[in-house]
This record gives structure tokens, C-alpha cells and sequence, in this order.
């Protein structure tokens, strides 16, 4: 029973832990907190922070692996299959998929973290992981096998790039404004982006020669 009371103890310790260094990025940026400042805000002793962390770089990145582990089983729990057949696309853009469902609806959940370290004063690192997650998991093992090269207007590394871009900006434009979407339609909107391209997902008619 006392184990189990320790590590209850324990996960509650670190979830004050975590929303303290997330009220704290937001408010004067990651650089400028200290383990004071922390231990202050979760209410702890700095002893009982030693006990789960080195310092506050090691608590960066342990919640940041965590929170990257953790998306990454959402993707393998409901993984897709990309298709680019018409009507396969059309379904994509009209019904939210599972596994997108999940990922906006785990950001929603952990938006206080998601929010302080994706905005200005966050982490530019953890940036790069959500795009490493986005290449690996939708691009390296979907899409990238669908892809005719012969017809791409454009060079391929480029066109990750402006997606996985994309896809970011969209998620940190959600939660800085304050989450007024739901997860549902989130997806649509991204699946639309993506499928369709800005252009046609803007509503102006194509392009004419």
C-alpha cells in the first residue's frame, strides 16, 4: 500500500511540477526560470524536484520525450491508410480521422504545456520533434509511397517542408487562440488543407492557363 501511495504521490508531484514549468515558460520564457522559481510555483521543497530531475534542463527534455512517446502511440493505436484515389480523398476531407482525433484531442489536453512550449517563449527544439513526428509517421511510412515524382511540380524536400510546416503552424494558431475548434473539426480543416491546398481549400476557383 505504501508503494502505491508513493507513486501516486509521485505522478502528483510531477504533474505540479509540469504545470508550473508550463505557467512559467509562458509568462518569461524557459531561459530566464530557475529551479526556485518551480519549486516555488509547484509548492515543493527543491529536495523533492532533485528527486525526479537533475535540473531544469533535464525536466525540459524528460517531458518533452514524454509527450512526444506518448503522440506517437496515438499514431500507431489508429494508424490510416493514405490513399490517392479520388474517393478515398473525398472521404478524408468529409469524415475526421481516428488517429488526427486523438492527437487534437491529447493536445487540447495537455494545452497548457502545448501552448508554452510551442509559442515565442517555448522550446524551438520541440519544434523540430513534432515535424521529426509528423515526416516519420504520416510521410516516411504513408505518403512518401504514393508519391509519383515524375508529376511533382515542385522538389520533394520542399513540399515536406511546407507541410510539415503547415501542420504546425495550424496546431500552435489553435491554441493561441484559444482552442475555439474542437478536435473534430480541427481535423477536417487539416485533412482539407492538406488534400485540397490552400488554394482550392480557400474557395477560389483553379487556376487557368
Amino acid at each position: 500500500m505504501s508503494k502505491v501511495n508513493d507513486d501516486r504521490r509521485s505522478i502528483r508531484t510531477k504533474k505540479m511540477i509540469r504545470l508550473a514549468l508550463s505557467e512559467l515558460i509562458e509568462e518569461k520564457g524557459f531561459n530566464n526560470i530557475s529551479v526556485t522559481d518551480i519549486t516555488t510555483r509547484a509548492d515543493i521543497n527543491r529536495g523533492t524536484f532533485y528527486l525526479h530531475y537533475l535540473d531544469k534542463y533535464d525536466l525540459l527534455e524528460k517531458i518533452e520525450n514524454e509527450v512526444i512517446q506518448e503522440l506517437n502511440q496515438y499514431v500507431k493505436d489508429f494508424s490510416y491508410e493514405v490513399s490517392v484515389d479520388p474517393p478515398d480523398i473525398i472521404g478524408t476531407i468529409t469524415k475526421p480521422m481516428p488517429y488526427m482525433i486523438k492527437i487534437f484531442e491529447y493536445i487540447k489536453e495537455n494545452s497548457t504545456f502545448m501552448k508554452a512550449i510551442l509559442g515565442s517563449n517555448g522550446d524551438p527544439k520541440f519544434q523540430i520533434k513534432i515535424k521529426d513526428l509528423i515526416k516519420e509517421n504520416i510521410f516516411n511510412k504513408k505518403l512518401i509511397k504514393t508519391f509519383n515524382r515524375e508529376n511533382m511540380l515542385v522538389p520533394e524536400e520542399f513540399f515536406i517542408s511546407y507541410v510539415l510546416s503547415a501542420h504546425l503552424g495550424i496546431i500552435q494558431y489553435w491554441l493561441e487562440s484559444g482552442l475555439k475548434k474542437s478536435p473534430q473539426e480541427m481535423t477536417l480543416i487539416l485533412s482539407k488543407m492538406f488534400f485540397l491546398g490552400p488554394f482550392k481549400a480557400s474557395g477560389l476557383s483553379s487556376i487557368k492557363d
